[in-house]
């Protein structure tokens, strides 16, 4: 043995080494490796579902943006129409509104006008029989003085032949 050195206890050792390294590697290494493999796949796994909900999510953000631009639209057109529908409607109204005003406008000028005639009519009548009562008034004034006047010449008259 040249240096002293014990080869079978280098083998030995050596053997040693490889058992324990055959040993590690089946009972730690190895299930160490193979759950980190599937951890990683699990994770991948996970990876690739995320990122398909969020590729879903992004078209269903896109289709409901699309909808509510295309909801958006159709709330103009009818908003467009109503405010359409409401000015036929103001403008019927004001157009009924303003002939009914004619109407009654032309009732009343007509009501008017008969109620002048009536007063006309009425005040003429008035009038008249106001006029004929003072005529009668004054005739018979006049015919009262005018008979007291001749009873009185007369009364002279037949004195004056009395005392002849």
């Amino acid at each position: 043995m040249p240096l002293n050195i014990d080869f079978q206890q280098i083998f030995l050792h050596l053997l040693n080494f490889t058992l324990l390294f055959a040993i590690l590697y089946y009972l730690l290494y190895n299930p160490v490796k193979k759950f980190m493999a599937k951890r990683d796949e699990y994770y991948a796994n996970m990876d690739k579902e995320a990122n398909a909900h969020l590729e879903s999510a992004l078209h269903d953000k896109e289709e409901y943006a699309a909808l509510m631009a295309s909801a958006d639209e159709e709330i103009h057109q009818e908003k467009e129409k109503v405010r359409k529908e409401l000015d036929e409607l103001y403008t019927r109204r004001v157009r009924q509104a303003e002939d009914e005003a004619a109407k009654i406008l032309a009732n009343a000028r007509q009501d008017a006008e008969r109620e002048k005639t009536n007063i006309i009519a009425s005040a003429q009548s008035e009038i008249s029989d106001m006029v004929t009562a003072a005529t009668e008034k004054i005739v018979l004034q006049a015919s009262a003085s005018e008979a007291f006047e001749q009873f009185l010449d007369a009364a002279e008259g037949g004195m004056d032949d009395d005392r002849n």
